[in-house]
């Protein structure tokens, strides 16, 4: 079977409930628009308008933290969610499709909210969404919430999908992880589960994942992707071009993941050929 075939038979099985789609921010950049579409990106336009030492310059997360330290939180809010306040240019096939075929759970790991939009403000499903305890006083890593935005509990075992953004969502009145100090109980918990919902540990027992548009180039993507698809299904498949990097294929080799070397424009086009 050829990467193609694989990509068809990983994707009919996302659709069917079988394997559960994560997105990464190379997905989002299918809407098109001025958005940062990579973490290199963002983190560019943060240091467009503060300047970060050296030490911190093109790390997204410390170029985040030195400007939350030195600036305060809501300039950081400010430069990023008018970074993400822009318009898609064109329809984002991969997010309309979820919304057409509405999986058990999707995993989106980019700060946009293009999937969201695709699935509407109606309809038996809802979100869960990592947030920040920049000025929280309780104990927590995540909010849930219904199809109309409203805030509730915990996440319903009756949604027939379940969102999960785990580094939130950046724009106005919602939470995101983006520095240093919003990660440091993040990671100090996630190796026994703390930070991940319940509603998605029961989601993804026994369903394997298709990362598509994801890179893992970086400490903290890997980590996530590792914990949230611990104790889920065997098979994984990541769908993205070559070349990758040392850590990347170490990554891929750990966790037992079959690289296909497709760039995620081929999950776009597997979705415009017409069925039969």
């Amino acid at each position: 079977m050829n990467a193609l075939d694989q990509l068809e038979q990983a994707m009919n099985e996302v659709a069917g409930g079988k394997r559960i789609a994560y997105l990464g921010p190379e997905v989002s950049a299918l809407s098109g628009g001025a958005a940062p579409s990579t973490p290199a990106a963002l983190c560019a336009m943060i240091e467009a308008q503060v300047r970060a030492p050296r030490r911190a310059s093109g790390n997204l997360w410390s170029v985040a933290q030195y400007v939350e330290s030195r600036k305060f939180r809501a300039t950081l809010d400010k430069i990023v969610i008018e970074a993400f306040d822009a318009p898609a240019a064109q329809p984002n096939p991969v997010h309309d499709w979820l919304a057409r075929v509405r999986p058990p759970m999707v995993v989106d790991s980019w700060y946009d909210d293009g999937l969201l939009r695709a699935f509407g403000t109606s309809g038996n499903w809802g979100l869960v969404q990592g947030v920040s305890r920049n000025g929280e006083w309780i104990d927590i890593f995540t909010r849930a919430y219904d199809s109309a935005g409203q805030q509730v509990e915990a996440a319903d075992p009756t949604w027939k999908t379940l969102l999960y953004k785990p580094h939130g969502i950046a724009r106005a009145g919602s939470s995101y992880l983006i520095s240093d100090s919003d990660y440091v109980e993040v990671l100090t918990e996630i190796d026994i589960q703390r930070p991940i919902p319940e509603a998605v540990q029961e989601r993804r027992s026994g369903r394997p994942f298709l990362f598509l548009g994801c890179r893992f180039d970086d400490q903290m993507l890997r980590i996530f992707a590792r914990q949230i698809t611990k104790r889920s299904g065997q098979g994984h498949i990541a769908v993205m071009p070559g070349p990758l990097t040392r850590m990347e294929r170490r990554f891929l080799e750990d966790g037992g993941i079959t690289w296909l070397d497709l760039p995620v424009s081929a999950v776009a086009e597997a979705l415009s050929v017409p069925e039969g």
